[in-house]
């Protein structure tokens, strides 16, 4: 029988699935092998009758450069009963499979890791290799190496952001906009500061102050106090969905928002919309200040995840899917695949990044300290500082309550 690989994907999708997969399956066919998509993620593997087809040439051409994931994903997360019980060997032998390469976030790579310590345990000759993918940005590759799918999604949603943009400038207005990233600030600072937006908020900011609901608000404020002393009386906040992750379940209390939880325990942030629960609560604070602004919610998140790839993301998956192969050529299992500055492919071990208590991959989250973040923060953002104070009286009584480093405690 022919040797076989198998390839799935997990998690949310992000531009570039498809040229991951469809590079993957171009470059194993040519060496002679069998590739075989898996469907509905890690489910498969746990399922006795699995959803799954072969990947032929002409599917692999059809799909690199499209938007999506032509296999289905799945968030699906086994239990150690599923390991025991449930794991599909039989798939494995009876498609004669020498390597699943799974394809996914933090969430598929700590399950990517899981499997790769099962076979070795249960010493199946299986490789596994991870390609490392998500808008977040937040997988711990070196050198700031970014996860394929965050420049499409950051490109795709400064599209969205500088329309926003003008909308303010033109109407007069505010917004309020949340972008996507569970545990980490990536996703929107680039857009935000992509588009100039003279108010940021990610998780990172508050490094040194919990973060709080008034917090959040107060921030916002001090840029329409800010620019308002510029002149300028409109403009756009762009918050990370990632705060309200990191808030207390007090503060979520306080918010009126009820979650539900997906299979890996995280908040389904998705189901609700943070930008309208934002908007409300910025509108409160502003009518009690008399400030006299308008302001309008946006959500950045789905719209980017399934766009047409830009050019760095359509070569950078072409690279790590062919990366696979030559990792797979020379033994290495158990590994995420990537590439360096310098265009060399090596394998990130996947044991070596874990958490050693919990196993599970730790999110890479923005350096606040970096001088690229403390640049967009002292140029290009607005809000007050003690030299204000006067001037702030205008508007507000007590313009120390909107101090940008005293409401970080920076």
């Amino acid at each position: 029988m022919k040797e076989a690989i198998a390839i799935l994907t997990g998690g949310g999708p992000a531009p570039g699935m498809n040229a991951v997969i469809g590079s993957v399956a171009k470059t194993f066919l040519a060496k002679g092998y069998r590739v075989i998509g898996l469907h509905h993620g890690y489910s498969g593997l746990f399922n006795p009758n699995p959803r799954y087809e072969d990947m032929d040439a002409f599917k692999s051409d059809y799909i690199f450069n499209r938007g999506g994931s032509y296999l289905t994903m799945s968030r699906f997360k086994p239990t150690e009963a599923d390991f025991e019980n449930n794991f599909n060997l039989s798939f494995f032998t009876e498609n004669n499979i020498k390597l699943l390469v799974t394809v996914g976030g933090d969430d598929t790579a700590s399950t990517a890791n899981r499997i790769a310590k099962f076979l070795e345990k249960k010493q199946y000759p299986i490789a596994n290799i991870h390609v490392p993918k998500t808008i977040d940005n937040d997988l711990p590759l070196p050198a700031g190496t970014p996860t394929f799918g965050y420049q499409s999604a950051t490109d795709g949603g400064a599209v969205i952001g500088r329309a926003i943009y003008n909308d303010a400038r033109t109407s007069a207005n505010w917004f309020v906009v949340v972008a996507m990233g569970r545990s980490a600030g990536h996703l929107a600072f680039g857009i935000g500061s992509a588009c100039h937006y003279p108010m940021i908020i990610i998780p990172e900011m508050f490094n040194k102050s919990e973060i709080t609901i008034e917090k959040i608000t107060n921030l916002v404020v001090s840029s329409i106090v800010k620019r308002k002393i510029l002149g300028m009386d409109y403009g756009a906040a762009m918050i990370s969905e990632g705060v309200f992750h990191a808030l207390s379940d007090e503060e979520i209390a306080k918010s009126g928002v009820h979650f539900t939880y997906d299979e890996h325990g995280h908040p389904e942030l998705g189901k609700v919309s943070k930008a309208q629960i934002f908007n409300e609560l910025l509108e409160k604070r502003v009518k009690q200040l008399g400030l006299g602004v308008r302001s309008r919610p946006v959500e950045i998140g789905y719209e980017v995840r399934c766009q047409t790839p830009i050019a760095f993301d359509l070569t950078y998956c072409s690279e790590l899917g062919m990366g696979v192969y030559k990792l797979f050529s020379e033994g290495k299992t158990g590994c995420m695949v990537y590439i360096n500055q310098e265009g060399f492919v090596s394998p990130l071990y996947l044991k070596d990044l874990q958490d050693p208590t919990t196993g599970k991959i730790p999110p890479r989250l923005v350096n606040i300290e970096s001088d690229k973040v403390q640049l967009v923060i002292s140029n290009i953002m607005n809000y007050i500082t003690e030299e204000d104070y006067e001037v702030a009286k205008q508007y507000v009584a007590n313009p120390e309550e909107l101090d940008f480093f005293k409401i970080l405690n920076w």
